[in-house]
């Protein structure tokens, strides 16, 4: 056994705090019907910090058609909106001059920071087409001191993707940020963040290992998981995770697919209105003085 190993399972296993079922869905625009989580949650901006939201769309069938279904010009100003396209495609553009289409195992990565105007729809050849269609967005917060940085675009396309394959034919950790068993992923963050999407095979276990500090939480998407403790999670479960302990130990009933979020917590006031996250109400209200002035750029509906 490696001293690796060894610490690992020494390690004390994470208590979970809750396993939250789906909240009812809504839609955001008329082109995502989602579960909104975080409202869910009783003091969920600071047990999650330094997350924000957690917008998750299950797979749905959608029509074909002609109109553009999703969401218009819309401004942000203080965090990031983090996409993650599981299956049908999202077309994205921003006031900075960002953009692009994602598909399935693609995600895109928008700083809004000083302020940013952004729209998202159903990308036009998948809408004629219609079909399935499964997405999560993530709000992430970002530090007080890079609030105000100049916007940022990452797209991250499936190919860029850390990949770690688990042993004994359990399955994979696509790593999107932050790092797994020495597989780092593509996103540059503004504060520790590790962001997994693991996908198991029937009877797959994996763990992970995180500091106490640190918030711990995974959105199961797919499957049954045994998570330790006789607690376990089905699809479109939301668990949170205490700051006791460190090792999360999970095994697959059959095939399943988790999304894994890891952050450091930033410990910063957060006063958030609207599309605005800041640090307190003078800087809402300039956020609000600068949009209207338009000073979060031009971008055409």
């Amino acid at each position: 056994m490696t001293t690796n190993h060894a610490l690992e399972c020494a390690a004390q296993a994470r208590e979970i705090d809750a396993i939250y079922r789906a909240p009812a869905l809504h839609w955001v625009g008329d082109g995502f019907r989602v579960a909104g989580y975080f409202s869910a949650i009783p003091d969920a901006v600071r047990k999650l910090d330094p997350f924000l939201l957690l917008d998750y769309h299950p797979e749905y069938a959608y029509s074909p058609t002609n109109e553009r279904r999703g969401v218009g010009v819309h401004p942000h100003r203080g965090f990031e909106t983090v996409t993650f396209a599981f299956q049908g495609s999202v077309a994205h553009h921003d006031s900075s001059g960002g953009g692009g289409v994602i598909g399935p195992g693609d995600v895109q990565w928008m700083t809004a920071a000083s302020g940013i105007l952004h729209k998202e729809y159903h990308e036009e050849n998948y809408s004629r087409r219609g079909g399935p269609f499964q997405m999560v967005q993530l709000w992430v917060n970002l530090p007080r001191a890079h609030k105000m940085d100049p916007p940022r675009y990452q797209p991250i396309l499936a190919a860029d993707m850390g990949v770690a394959t688990l042993p004994d034919g359990a399955g994979l950790v696509r790593v999107v940020a932050g790092e797994y068993r020495g597989v780092r992923g593509p996103a540059e963050t503004f504060s520790p963040i590790n962001i997994y999407d693991a996908r198991l095979s029937q009877g797959g276990s994996v763990e992970f290992s995180f500091p106490a500090r640190q918030t711990a939480a995974l959105l199961v998407m797919q499957g049954d998981v045994a998570l330790g403790g006789g607690a376990r999670a089905t699809a479109n479960d939301f668990v949170l995770f205490r700051n006791v302990g460190e090792r999360i130990a999970i095994e697959a009933t059959g095939e399943a697919q988790l999304l894994v979020l890891n952050g450091e917590p930033l410990r910063e006031p957060v006063v958030q209105y609207g599309p605005f996250v800041m640090n307190d109400a003078r800087e809402i209200r300039q956020a609000f003085a600068d949009f209207s002035a338009g000073k979060f750029g031009h971008l055409e509906d």
